[in-house]
């Protein structure tokens, strides 16, 4: 089998990488340097000479709220480069497995577990691309695995768990909302999930929409508290704080917790609490 994964620098696509390394398929592993999604005769032309029978995209336009000075760029990643993967699919007889967003949910005002089949409602450029996005496989109907998660960090790139381990080792004081709640996603255990999938084939005949966080609930706040708690850097005080606090021009989601009973029943997966996989990222973090 052969498998593509664009956005490969990123953080799910460096733990894809890390995994791949373990396979006895052939991984092709590409950012923007390597192959411009952006171009339909570059992906179709990659896809066919290369006999590509999965494709994984981790690539995305993920800085909020520069996105919203940039939507015409945003577009062109989230969304026609997504349309360009599932045509390049379709062509090819293969399965896109695409990464989407909880921001797409933004503006529902949700307060239980959203599932799959929930009205989109995105309150910001981000989320209005990932929208697009999903739109664009919609219309072309390849085979695909859609995975929406959220509030994603691992050992690779910036993310909110590096943040708070820099600002805590530097000040004596700062403040994090308590009014965004969501669940943190350690990218090492969505790409297991992923890599298991395509690894085991488990994704034929599985199209559709798929949540996919660790398990549990908290506040940014929260998460910000257990950071600090699991490094041990006591010396600086976390305060919460509200929203407002920290000007925007997006309009982040309050309550995005996804329900993830789909994934679970559909690949017969467990998925760790978040606490356990933070422990696991903040020790490799340490090595």
């Amino acid at each position: 089998m052969n498998v593509l994964v664009t956005g490969s620098n990123g953080q799910l696509g460096s733990h894809l990488r890390l995994l791949g390394a373990e396979s006895q398929h052939r991984y092709f592993f590409t950012d923007i340097d390597d192959l411009d999604i952006t171009r339909r005769d570059a992906v179709l032309n990659f896809v066919l000479t290369n006999g590509i029978n999965v494709v994984v995209n981790c690539a995305a336009y993920t800085n909020v709220d520069r996105a919203e000075d940039e939507e015409s760029v945003a577009e062109l990643v989230n969304s026609l480069a997504v349309r360009h993967l599932a045509d390049s699919m379709k062509v090819s007889g293969g399965t896109l497995i695409h990464i989407s967003t909880d921001y797409v949910f933004g503006g529902n005002g949700y307060n239980t577990p959203c599932n799959e089949d929930a009205t989109l409602n995105p309150t910001g450029a981000y989320g209005r691309t990932k929208m697009h996005g999903e739109e664009a496989i919609a219309e072309v109907g390849c085979h695909c695995v859609l995975i929406r998660t959220g509030w994603l960090y691992s050992e690779f790139g910036n993310n909110f768990v590096k943040t708070m381990l820099r600002i805590t080792g530097e000040r004596d004081m700062c403040k994090v909302v308590f009014d965004q709640v969501g669940t943190p996603t350690y990218a090492g255990d969505l790409a297991r999930v992923i890599f298991d999938m395509v690894e085991n084939e488990s994704y034929r005949g599985k199209d559709g929409i798929y949540h996919y966080s660790n398990e549990g609930v908290c506040s940014w706040y929260d998460f910000a508290l257990e950071i600090q708690r699991q490094s041990g850097r006591t010396d600086c005080k976390i305060q919460p704080c509200h929203s407002y606090e920290f000007p925007s021009k997006v309009v982040r989601p309050p309550y995005s917790v996804l329900d993830k009973t789909k994934i679970k029943e559909t690949f017969g997966i467990e998925i760790p609490h978040w606490t356990v996989s933070l422990a696991k990222c903040m020790e490799n973090l340490k090595k």
